[in-house]
């Protein structure tokens, strides 16, 4: 029998932590409708199928936790969500997407699933998944799908949209280290950190990346002459304005010569060793169609190394390889270059790939060459003969081990005297281990914003952590970029909590930025007073420079329904866990269920953190027990079973006592202080806001605010608030 489609009805992107797991996902709710109860094990050959398809799926080990696991799931029987999942995610592994986390859960209707899986990129993942549906469908129904095709569809939308190898590296080596990132669009421009202790990367250029020194780097003459002046070996040569001053100046140099323009990239347009006038004329014109202008200069013996400069410091280099094929008395010399360079695994078109293709119809140099050995394009060499391509080729072997010292403080006092913080430095020399003054060796180009993949993925050598050298230069001993952050969630008071704690930590001299329900506020100025406890509000603040700590509001839906703002927090404040209303179209009707997403706050407490928590609420109590940090627990009454056992072991509590906060460690306690106005209603005790405040004072107490900057922020915030808590939780539409 055929099969209806598998049913997409929502496909909500969740950016930031969840209950799911920390990194951005996309949830998907899916309709298998009468796949249900057609486990796999029950459609006649949709294994052999399947796997004959995606036979890389044999690496998915699945609850059984063994390599194979889900395809023993598939043979055993497992519902069309689940393999969903699982396809999705290994799209999106051939798509070069690296990912492997995913999950499917049932809803409270029958049939219906939420499919969860990892997302490095919301656009590559949802074609990933849409794809995925399609491809499960047609092995179900045993009808025609181009695996291939879709595969090659996908790595193409990824390579488009997805960041390029070398920003791919840096964030990598950010996030092994704890730095958050946030992408600030679709190119490569990236934040390290938040708030005003960010860092900006753009590829291999930073916020630290002088236009000055950019400039200076592009003007080839300017760079030889302030080099020139330090010391800096270079070689002698000129701007000419002509073919006839190009031979002028090469014979002032002394032949053989190199041509080359002033501001091209990759060696493009570089034609070297020239001896006659006739081929420095024709070198002129090649330089000129790839430049703005043109430079003669003595040519330097050796081959070309680049040098990777990072704050002053050698990380890696690499040397060029000499193009060449050889004849066979039968192919033409770009047959030849197809056959024994193109062909070559590492050689590629885009940026993913350590070697370029070789081109000869888009190279005029390489024409040149062949003109100077006495060939065509078309020529066909005899057998045996070798005819040189490229004298300087891609630059695909690493050396690192081999620079000697005296090269590398010259590469490094090179990008100093251009400017710049990372620096791509070209080196002529015969033998990098040796000092270039011993072979007549020459800086012959300073670059910025150098490429890197050359380093990170070598033709020849062991590939160099150049993105754990650039993060390191950003964020020196041990720094990583965090601005002390709470997050505040529950089911009431939690604007009123938030509010508070923005208040207290301003008066530690901090610029404050506040993302809640009464709206977007720096400091005391309200940005927008639309409700802005979410996440794109909260992210607002985070590429804030002038924020110095930041205080979220997340409710349930927030959590539900676009993740958490932030990847992790110093302070998290759990109030309650006592309503699930108004979350039905998240499939959660119970406390239980409610317990599942609150506690995402505390999961995302740092390790240095502290998870600030309702000891009153059973089920907020037993957050505790998840916390990476330390904990503070608050209540009315001291006498509260968590409180009683929490300072048995030793921990931290606040609780009232005779119209008092108290503040007690262990065993130890002692009065905070009175309570302000603002908790009494008449002459009782309002039990929501007094809960507030300790939550406030908790969150003060576990950021080292002292305790009299805590008082007189609890009396001034009195005088000029006087707006009650809100306690229902805020719905946000579906995405």
């Amino acid at each position: 029998m055929k099969y209806k489609d598998i049913e997409f009805l929502r496909i909500t992107p969740l950016r930031g932590p969840t209950m799911w797991t920390y990194r951005p996902i996309i949830e998907a709710w899916v309709d298998i409708g009468e796949l249900e109860d057609a486990p796999s094990n029950k459609i006649p050959g949709f294994y052999e199928r399947l796997s004959a398809w995606l036979p890389s799926l044999i690496e998915h080990r699945c609850s059984e936790g063994e390599r194979g696991g889900f395809l023993q799931r598939l043979k055993e029987g497992t519902w069309a969500a689940h393999i969903l999942e699982h396809v999705t995610l290994e799209l999106q592994n051939l798509a070069g997407q690296r990912t492997g986390f995913g999950k499917a859960r049932q809803t409270s209707r029958r049939g219906i699933y939420k499919v969860v899986v990892r997302s490095r990129q919301e656009q590559v993942t949802r074609a990933c998944l849409l794809a995925g549906r399609d491809l499960v469908m047609a092995a179900i129904n045993d009808t025609h799908y181009d695996v291939p095709a879709a595969i090659e569809k996908l790595r193409e939308l990824a390579d488009k949209l997805c960041l390029g190898p070398s920003t791919t590296s840096i964030v990598d080596a950010a996030v092994e280290r704890g730095i958050p990132f946030i992408r600030l669009n679709e190119g490569n421009l990236v934040q390290l950190g938040y708030g005003a202790r960010q860092r900006r990367i753009w590829t291999a250029e930073t916020d630290s990346t002088s236009a000055i020194a950019e400039s200076i780097s592009r003007d080839k003459d300017l760079t030889k002459t302030l080099l020139t002046s330090c010391g800096v070996p270079v070689p002698e040569g000129r701007i000419v304005t002509s073919p006839a001053d190009a031979w002028e100046a090469a014979e002032d140099v002394g032949v053989p010569v190199a041509v080359k323009p002033t501001d091209a990239n990759h060696a493009r347009g570089v034609s070297l060793e020239l001896t006659s006038r006739e081929q420095v004329e024709a070198a002129y014109h090649v330089a000129l169609e790839e430049g703005s202008e043109v430079m003669v200069e003595r040519y330097i013996p050796g081959v070309e190394h680049r040098l990777l400069v990072v704050g002053s410091r050698l990380v890696a280099a690499t040397r060029g390889e000499v193009a060449q094929v050889i004849g066979d008395g039968k192919s033409t010399i770009v047959e030849l270059i197809d056959h024994q360079i193109n062909s070559d695994p590492r050689c590629g078109e885009d940026e993913s790939f350590p070697l370029e293709p070789i081109r000869v119809e888009r190279e005029p140099a390489v024409q040149l060459e062949l003109q100077r050995q006495g060939f065509t394009p078309e020529s066909v060499p005899p057998a045996g003969k070798k005819v040189l391509i490229i004298r300087y080729g891609n630059l695909a072997d690493d050396v690192t081990d081999e620079v000697h010292p005296d090269v590398a403080d010259a590469a490094a006092l090179a990008a100093r005297v251009v400017g710049l913080d990372i620096a791509g430095i070209d080196i002529v020399a015969e033998d990098i281990s040796r000092p270039l003054e011993e072979q007549r060796g020459a800086i012959v180009e300073v670059n910025a914003g150098p490429g890197l993949l050359m380093h990170l993925k070598p033709a020849k050598g062991k590939p160099r952590p150049v993105g754990a050298a650039i993060a390191d230069s950003l964020f020196p001993a041990g720094d990583k970029g965090r601005i002390p952050t709470v997050g505040v969630t529950g089911c009431k008071g939690t604007t009123l909590t938030a509010r508070l704690v923005s208040w207290l930590v301003q008066l530690t001299g901090r610029h404050v930025g506040l993302a809640c329900r009464d709206g977007l506020l720096l400091d005391k100025r309200v940005v927008d007073k639309r409700d802005s406890g979410n996440w794109a509000a909260g992210q607002r603040l985070l590429i804030n420079r002038s924020v110095d700590a930041a205080v979220f509001e997340n409710g349930a839906a927030t959590i539900l329904g676009e993740g958490i703002a932030y990847d992790r927090c110093q302070v998290g404040i759990v109030t309650d866990c006592a309503d699930a209303e108004g979350l039905g179209e998240f499939d959660i009707h119970t406390t239980d269920q409610l317990y599942h997403v609150l506690r995402t706050q505390v999961d995302i407490v740092l390790p240095e953190g502290t998870a600030v928590l309702n000891a009153a609420d059973p089920q907020v109590a037993r957050m505790a027990e998840l916390c990476d940090g330390d904990v503070i627990f608050y209540g009315l009454a001291q006498d509260l079973p968590a409180i009683a056992e929490h300072r048995r072991k030793g921990g931290r509590a606040l609780y009232l006592r005779e119209n008092r906060i108290m503040l007690a460690s262990g065993s130890v306690e002692g009065p905070f202080m009175e309570l302000p106005v603002f908790v009494m209603n008449k002459d009782a005790i309002d039990g929501e806001r007094a809960a507030c405040l300790l939550a406030a004072v908790g969150a003060a107490v576990a950021l080292d605010i002292p305790v009299d900057k805590i008082r007189v922020g609890i009396d001034t915030f009195e005088r000029e608030h006087k707006r009650p808590p809100r306690s229902r939780p805020r719905r946000v539409a579906n995405q």
